[in-house]
């Protein structure tokens, strides 16, 4: 099942925006960069500029450009920063362009926070993988027999794994191992905890008003004077699953992927085409690079209720000129 998928950017100026879709920001004026996939970071101050670019990437590559994904991204994540605000506090000081959030420096907690209201995915890693083999407590998970794969679970279940460093990627760990090998304290992993599905219920309301299911998700989360604050993007097509609600209700019981609403559809595209993550992938083609772009739009005015209104091109020169006026 397919479904109609409105957005209020026409393919025709996506189109036109294509040659100028951001692949990198060099400011070197604001100080040291680091490295990102997917966002150039610069540390000044104190403070870090996140530039979140129209790069994408799928099996952990970047291949290609997506127009309008960086203004989508910022802006969507500004706007749910704003919706869990009263939940927790978070590591946004401005976001002086589309493009652009400056953000308070933090100290990165060394788990990534997955968030889980669904049983899939079809990795090794996978919590439905697991549950099919019938690993006994996957990530220590107390789960209900007679499971189907994209079954609603009972509650949101959170499935912790390390960062992506030194190769223990998707390391699965339990809750009790976090606090176990000292990774987070007993009383801060709780409170975490209670934080992270808070905000997954939230998202989980907004996804169903837009006719939305949010699948599962990833938060970060790390400590701003010893507190504890949400960090990275929230309730993104890039940091979250969704289906459409009427494509899972079409399918329900039958493990039949619901369609995707995410950057899962790139990821799918890819492999269509035979690539599985390794060697050098195909092109993008301008038409795919087109239909992402007006499903991250979509999303965009689905949750938020707004209207999204594209930034100028080219990019560099407009974020330059935002990140003077305030003075970055």
């Amino acid at each position: 099942m397919t479904t109609n998928l409105q957005a209020s950017v026409s393919p025709a100026i996506i189109a036109a925006a294509l040659p100028h879709a951001l692949l990198r920001v060099d400011l070197p004026r604001l100080g040291q960069r680091l490295e990102g996939k997917v966002r150039d970071i610069y540390v000044l101050d104190g403070r870090r500029v996140l530039v979140t670019t129209d790069r994408v990437s799928a099996f952990d590559r970047v291949l290609g450009a997506v127009p309008f994904k960086g203004q989508v991204l910022n802006q969507l994540s500004a706007w749910w920063f704003e919706q869990t605000r009263e939940t927790v506090r978070n590591h946004v000081i401005a976001v002086p362009d589309p493009n652009v959030t400056v953000a308070s420096e933090a100290q990165p907690l060394p788990v990534e926070v997955i968030v889980r209201g669904y049983i899939t995915g079809v990795t090794s890693t996978a919590l439905w993988t697991l549950y099919e083999q019938g690993v006994e407590r996957p990530y220590g998970l107390e789960l209900p027999r007679g499971l189907r794969k994209n079954d609603p679970l009972p509650e949101p279940v959170i499935t912790p794994t390390t960062k992506a460093t030194g190769g223990a990627h998707d390391e699965r760990l339990t809750s009790a191992e976090v606090v176990e090998r000292g990774l987070v304290p007993a009383g801060l992993w709780a409170e975490v905890q209670r934080a992270a599905l808070a905000i997954f219920r939230r998202g989980q309301e907004v996804a169903r008003a837009a006719g939305l299911i949010l699948v599962d998700t990833k938060y970060e989360f790390g400590l701003i004077d010893g507190a504890p604050a949400l960090i990275d993007e929230v309730h993104t097509p890039d940091s979250s699953r969704y289906w459409i609600a009427e494509s899972y209700d079409a399918v329900r019981g039958t493990g039949v992927e619901p369609e995707n609403f995410d950057k899962e559809f790139l990821r799918l595209w890819y492999a269509r085409q035979g690539y599985r993550g390794e060697g050098q992938p195909p092109a993008l083609p301008a038409e795919v690079a087109i239909q992402m772009a007006a499903r991250y739009i979509a999303i965009y005015e689905r949750l938020t209720g707004e209207t999204f209104v594209p930034g100028e091109q080219p990019a560099a020169a407009r974020i330059a000129r935002a990140l003077a006026a305030y003075g970055g």
